[in-house]
């Protein structure tokens, strides 16, 4: 489940080297969920031992949509790399700064270790203790010092940002505004916190679980008893 050895400072979450997550807007919760399924039936709350049970049965039985009723908007800072595997996940609303209208800054995401590429799953990737560091840190810091370099060379020779900007790498951070649902964000966390999901995507996954846990306790309980009895 969530990496315990995650950073928060009032609220907001760091990840990787430069980036964050936080929470800037909530409506809604467990009770919502619970009220929005029992209206079908014209009912209401029956206190929290039976509203809990709902909540259970809703997901254990695929019944998603009174969690469309509560809603998260969030603030990122992740690399662009991060951020395409992110924007995959359609259901939900996305606003990002544009290299078009600013100027960008010089902030590249820096791993803590190259990693190999894992010959049972293809797509993704292991620690080796095999590989040589210190010469690949120096070759990726030398790209990403003559990515930035070209890119002021452009901007001060007269090209618009929105063209000076192609010569910069995956690897530059960028910030997004976020707004999903809480049944759509159960579904991101269930693939990006997967140990199958790119490492870096994970770190983001593991503070929304956080963050998850703490606006809607019920929820989270059932859905991790329920993420428990999967078969691996």
């Amino acid at each position: 489940m969530a990496d315990t050895t995650l950073k928060q400072e009032k609220g907001l979450y760091k990840v990787l080297d430069k980036g964050f997550i936080k929470l800037i807007e909530f409506m809604g919760g467990d009770q919502r969920a619970v009220d929005s399924a029992r209206v079908s039936f014209g009912s209401v709350s029956k206190g929290e031992v039976q509203d809990r049970k709902l909540i259970e049965y809703l997901l254990a039985n695929a019944h998603f949509s009174p969690f469309e009723h509560s809603v998260f908007q969030f603030h990122v800072k992740c690399p662009i790399f991060v951020a395409r595997q992110w924007m995959r996940h359609r259901i939900a609303s996305y606003n990002e700064i544009s290299a078009r209208y600013t100027e960008v800054s010089d902030e590249f995401y820096y791993p803590e270790a190259f990693r190999v590429q894992d010959r049972i799953n293809r797509q993704g990737s292991v620690r080796s203790g095999a590989l040589d560091q210190e010469k690949m840190l120096a070759a990726y810091d030398k790209a990403i010092k003559a990515s930035y370099a070209a890119y002021q060379e452009l901007l001060e020779a007269g090209a618009a940002r929105e063209m000076a900007r192609m010569v910069l790498p995956v690897a530059q951070y960028t910030q997004f505004h976020w707004t999903i649902n809480a049944r759509s964000l159960l579904n991101f966390i269930d693939l990006r916190a997967d140990a199958h999901a790119q490492y870096e995507i994970r770190r983001y996954a593991d503070a929304i679980q956080e963050i998850f846990r703490e606006k809607m306790p019920w929820t989270w309980e059932a859905y991790a008893k329920l993420h428990e009895k999967k078969p691996a």
